[in-house]
This record gives structure tokens, C-alpha cells and sequence, in this order.
């Protein structure tokens, strides 16, 4: 890397931050652990971006964004010679960047990385839970406290009981009946309304744990897209409130258990089957497109069924809004066996990730089995890029046709990668025989339902869960099961509480949610 003149701010960086260094180094993939070429920028505020190519006028938009901040900056000589490390905490996980240049002589010259984190350790008390971790492109809030996160809720929210004259909902509006899900971040219980009777899936979330996790930015997004989303295949809200140190959400409860559950039963669907499931999926994914919302976590375990065995797709925390056609993201997440060639090529994608999505979750109902699939991740990642899809004897030239249209690498050649996006994938043959206005209106009977015998039937929840005791694990300033008062003791809250507007509390409407929307499970960023 070269000296540069400590002059004022690029374009693109605050004016009173100064770049130190510029030049080439090697960088190792976090996922795919390949050296690639990348031109880094170190500014004198700790942060270290790199780009593709060196920038003529601009420093925004970067390809990496990483700090030097409150950092450990080590040498080693594996696994290449000359190779430099970067380690600090993002929240409580060690997160650990790796560079390599071509001679001892230029790794020699890396003091400066050591003089900037040290002056900025002497000019302030570094705060190691935000430090030492890549930008998260967009995606991402500095929030470090339980009232900044419920100050960052209120922001989002529609009403508030003082201003719509709806009756302000609590924990003591519920009756809990079973668990239905339990993970990291809390627990998705089965309810009923008192006043009403009507079943609903309340998720209870630690706020705290949020925090640690640096799941605010999914947590925030899932509350959004729930909220101003309304189509008959995806999870619908009813209620949000919140505790002083939980955050709850009543949605709809559905109880024809996860698609993966099923498919794990039987090994393959007919045709038939997948080609159903595949229209409602393709159906509710064209609509948050509509919205620009692109989903990024498609896979059997968010995809439910309803008791009369119609696709409700579940978990909204890994979505991304503000993305129409020809706009792109470049956050890397999702689950590695789902994840598009181009979220690892380490290039900006778009809506077609959706579809590779799709083309997976479809090859694996008529397949029995993932298109690409290594234990290795390193492995499961170079077939995804490299690897041309196989396709079982079983299946018709009609459905290879389909499922090799989606599984194609190039996002800008897939099919639905166009500007008709859902409609393209609509109009091949293997929809033909598809009615997609009867289909969204829900005159298709269902190739399969589910046997259930009651509205509290679990039989397809986790009897691990199912047998657990409903209780709530007290707070550290223990009172009742109610919202904290948002008008008096806090208020930034007073915007958070949001009820269907359709409705008033005790409304007739369905609500649910399941056990798969706990967490986002194997997400990576």
C-alpha cells in the first residue's frame, strides 16, 4: 500500500475524515477461501475499504468495509507467506479478517494499520461490542442498549393506543397454551385471545439477546415487511407490542406443520404436488417483488402449510426492501445450501435470487434431494458455481426444462431474471395447466391436507417443545404480564404498538406463526 497526503475527505467520505494509506492487498474470502485482488483504503477514522478496482473520484459504495478499530493486527506466515491478520469483536463473536501481500518488505510497512487503531485507542475508550466487523451494506444498526433498540421499534411503528382509540394490547390479552418453537431469541407459543377465542402465534422475543446477537437489523426488517405485507401465502400480523425487555409478535397460526416435515416423510412429490406448492410460493415471492422486497432465505423449513394445506411462507428477517428491478444488495446471507452462485461470487445480486431459491426448494420436492449438497461448505460452495445441475430419469423434460431455467448461474439469463420477473416464470409450460387468479383466490383444491382433527392439533409441531411449561422466564424488575406504559415511562415507544387496521382488538381474523420463524437459523453475514 502507498502513502497518500493526509488531505481532506474524498467524495463519498465525511470531509473530517482523512485517508492515511491506499494500494493493492490479497484478501481471503470468509466463505469461499479464495485470494482476491481488492484496492484498500485505510481512512484516519480506523476503516479499512476495499473495492474491485482502484476508485477515480469516489470512496462509496465499497466491496468491504472493515475497521481497524480496537483490533489485534498479527503477521503469520500461513496460510501464505507474508499473510496479516485483523481480529476483534463484533458483539460477543471473535471476527476475523486475513491478507496477504508479496513481500516481507510491504508487510513490513503495515505499522500504519497498528498507528491508527493505537491513536484511536488513546483518543477514546474503544468500545469493542461495535468494533472489529464488516459493514453490513444497509443492512445493519449501531444499537448497543435495550432503549436504543425499543427507540429504533418505535420509529417503525403505525399507531400508538393514544392516537388510534384502539384498546392497547398485552401479554394478559393471552392465554397460553402450548409451545410451538424455542430458540435463541425466544418463544413462539400457542394463544388464545380471551375476549374472542381465536387462536394466534405470539413470538416472544429477548430484547437483550437481540442485541448480543446483532440481530437488530433482521428483527427490525421482519417487523416492517409484516406489517405492510397482505397476501393469502404469507404470514400475516395482527398485533406487535412490547415489554420493557421483551418484544412480542401475534401473528397467524397455522398448523399443517413445515414442508420440510413433510418431504422428510415421504422422500419425493409427485409433480403434481410440487407443481402446486411451486405456483403459491412463486406467487407470494412475485408479490413481495411487486412491493421491492426481495426475500434471500427461501428453503422447506419457512415454507408451512395451513390446515387445509395451502403455502404460508414464514420468517421475514433476512429480507431486503427497496429493490426493484435493476437495483441490487450486496449483504452476504441466507443458508448455504440455498445460497445463489452470485451472493458467493461476491457480486451485487438482485430479485433473481428469489428464483434460484425456488428452483432449489422445487428440485428437492420432485428429486428428493438438493440439486448441489457437501458437508464441506468450501465444497457445497464451488458446485453451486461451478457445477451443472443433474436431473433423475423420473422427472419430465418439461419439469428439467423449469428447474434448469431457475438453476441457471447467470442471475441476468435465469428464468424470472427479467424485468416480467414472476410472469416469465408463470408462462412456462410446466405452470400450464395453472389458473393463477383461482390459484391466489384459493380455488385450487389442495393436492394434500393436512391431518389435523382441531384447531390445537400440534401433532406436526416438535413434541419437544409441545410438552414444555408455557411460562415465561421473569425479568429482572419481575410485575405483570403487561406492556410497559408507553406514554409515561418510556417515550420513544409511544409509535411501536401496532394493530391490523382492519381490525380492533378481538377480531375474528386468523393470525399465526411457527416454530421455524424463531430464529434465522445458519444465516451468515
Amino acid at each position: 500500500m502507498t502513502d497518500v497526503a493526509g488531505g481532506p475527505g474524498n467524495i463519498g467520505i465525511p470531509q473530517s475524515v482523512n485517508i492515511v494509506k491506499e494500494g493493492w492487498l490479497f484478501k481471503r474470502g470468509e466463505h469461499i477461501r479464495n485470494w482476491r485482488s481488492r484496492y484498500f483504503v485505510l481512512l484516519d477514522d480506523g476503516s479499512l475499504i476495499g473495492f474491485k478496482s482502484k476508485p477515480e473520484n469516489t470512496l462509496s459504495d465499497p466491496l468491504n468495509n472493515f475497521t481497524v478499530k480496537g483490533c489485534q493486527i498479527m503477521t503469520s506466515d500461513r496460510p501464505k507467506p507474508y499473510t496479516f491478520l485483523i481480529r476483534g469483536l463484533q458483539w460477543t463473536t471473535v471476527i476475523e479478517r486475513t491478507f496477504h501481500v508479496e513481500s516481507d518488505k510491504e508487510r513490513n510497512r503495515l505499522e500504519f494499520l497498528h498507528f491508527v487503531s493505537d491513536k484511536l485507542a488513546e483518543s477514546e475508550d474503544v468500545d469493542m461490542a461495535s468494533t472489529g466487523c464488516p459493514a453490513r451494506c444497509g443492512d445493519g444498526y449501531d444499537v448497543t442498549t435495550i432503549d436504543e433498540l425499543s427507540a429504533k421499534f418505535s420509529v417503525q411503528g403505525t399507531s400508538s393506543s393514544k392516537t388510534s382509540g384502539k384498546k392497547k394490547v398485552t401479554l394478559e390479552n393471552f392465554e397460553f397454551l402450548k409451545v410451538l418453537g424455542k430458540g435463541t431469541f425466544g418463544k413462539v407459543i400457542l394463544c388464545r385471545e380471551k375476549a374472542t377465542g381465536h387462536l394466534y402465534a405470539i413470538k416472544i422475543l429477548k430484547k437483550e439477546v437481540i442485541i448480543q446477537k446483532d440481530e437488530v437489523a433482521h428483527t427490525l426488517t421482519e417487523n416492517r415487511v409484516l406489517r405492510t405485507t397482505n397476501h393469502p401465502f404469507l404470514i400475516s400480523l395482527k398485533y406487535s407490542f412490547q415489554t420493557a425487555d421483551r418484544l412480542c409478535f401475534v401473528m397467524e397460526y397455522v398448523n399443517g406443520g413445515e414442508l420440510f416435515f413433510h418431504l422428510s416423510r415421504e422422500r419425493v412429490f409427485s409433480e403434481d404436488r410440487t407443481r402446486f406448492y411451486g405456483a403459491e410460493i412463486i406467487s407470494a415471492l412475485g408479490y413481495l417483488h411487486e412491493e421491492g422486497i426481495i426475500y434471500r432465505d427461501l428453503k422447506l423449513e419457512n415454507l408451512l402449510l395451513d390446515k387445509d394445506g395451502h403455502i404460508k411462507i414464514a420468517d421475514f428477517g433476512l429480507c431486503k426492501e427497496d429493490i426493484t428491478y435493476g437495483r441490487t444488495t450486496k449483504t452476504f446471507c441466507g443458508t448455504p445450501e440455498y445460497l445463489a452462485p452470485e451472493v458467493l461470487d461476491d457480486n451485487d445480486y438482485g430479485r433473481a435470487v428469489d428464483w434460484w431459491g425456488i428452483g432449489v426448494v422445487m428440485y428437492e420436492m420432485m428429486c428428493g434431494r438438493l440439486p448441489f449438497y457437501n458437508r464441506d461448505h468450501d465444497v457445497l460452495f464451488q458446485l453451486i458455481l461451478m457445477e451443472e445441475v443433474k436431473f433423475p430419469r423420473t422427472i419430465s423434460n418439461e419439469a428439467k426444462d423449469m428447474l434448469g431455467g431457475l438453476l441457471v448461474k447467470d442471475p441476468n439469463k435465469r428464468l424470472g431474471g427479467g424485468p416480467d420477473d414472476a410472469k416469465e416464470i408463470m408462462a412456462h409450460p410446466f405452470f400450464s395447466c395453472i389458473n393463477w387468479l383461482d390459484l391466489q383466490q384459493k380455488k385450487i383444491p389442495p393436492p394434500f391436507k393436512p391431518q389435523v382433527t382441531s384447531d390445537t392439533d400440534t401433532r406436526y409441531f416438535d413434541s419437544e417443545f409441545t410438552g414444555e411449561s408455557v411460562e415465561l422466564t421473569p425479568p429482572e424488575n419481575p410485575g405483570p404480564l403487561n406492556s410497559i406504559q408507553e406514554e409515561l415511562e418510556q417515550p420513544y415507544f409511544q409509535q411501536f404498538s401496532y394493530q391490523d387496521l382492519g381490525s380492533t382488538l378481538g377480531s375474528s381474523a386468523a393470525i399465526s406463526a411457527s416454530s421455524s420463524s424463531l430464529t434465522h437459523s445458519a444465516t451468515m453475514q
